[in-house]
């Protein structure tokens, strides 16, 4: 009991001796107070970052449906219309990546009448031209413009009969078997326009 009582007073004495540093409380509160502003700005962010998250994944959803939403009406559309320009010929789109179909882009497959499948680029000029037509007309289908401006694509076409074509053309065998012809010419300070029917030339 006597030993304590020594400790006890020997403890006493040197907290005395001592001189706590009471600045510390303030500074730990305010520290507490730092760590409390910087979590609620880091919750803050947090929900920000899930929101815009939420966002991006809804329109990546709603950009993914209506491409192959379009893509799966142009795709068959394509086929009516290249069995129909070509007489019993086939051809398809088909996705390099299905998983992804943004990342690689589409693939255009044409079997001409009585020919093998291919590749849009390793047909005749003829047949690319046909094929790019389809596509066209099948775009026109999906989506409707009131324009379409086709620059000599009767360059690599065999000659037909029964078919109509609206061409942009420098070949003088195309003027000789056309219907109709329009003629734009330049002057000094304007354009001028000179339409030829048959039996008739008018400007």
């Amino acid at each position: 009991m006597r030993r304590a009582l020594e400790i006890l007073a020997l403890l006493e004495a040197q907290l005395k001796e001592m001189s706590p540093n009471l600045d510390s409380i303030s500074e730990y509160r305010r520290k507490v107070a730092l760590y409390s502003d910087r979590v609620d700005d880091l919750n803050h962010i947090t929900q920000q970052r899930d929101d815009i998250k939420k966002r991006y994944d809804e329109w990546r959803k709603r950009r993914l449906d209506e491409f192959m939403a379009g893509f799966n009406t142009i795709s068959l559309k394509l086929k009516e219309v290249y069995q129909m320009i070509t007489l019993g010929g086939d051809a398809e789109l088909e996705l390099v990546d299905s998983l992804d179909p943004f990342c690689e882009g589409v693939v255009f497959n044409a079997g001409p009448p009585k020919k093998s499948w291919k590749n849009i680029a390793n047909l005749s000029g003829g047949e690319k031209t046909l094929s790019s037509l389809a596509l066209v007309f099948t775009l026109h289908y999906y989506k409707p413009t009131p324009l379409y401006v086709m620059d000599e694509i009767d360059a690599a076409l065999d000659r037909t009969k029964d078919a109509q074509f609206i061409i942009i053309s420098l070949r003088n065998n195309m003027f000789e078997l056309a219907d109709r012809l329009v003629g734009i010419y330049k002057l000094t300070t304007a354009l001028r326009a000179l339409q030829s029917i048959p039996g008739v030339l008018w400007v």
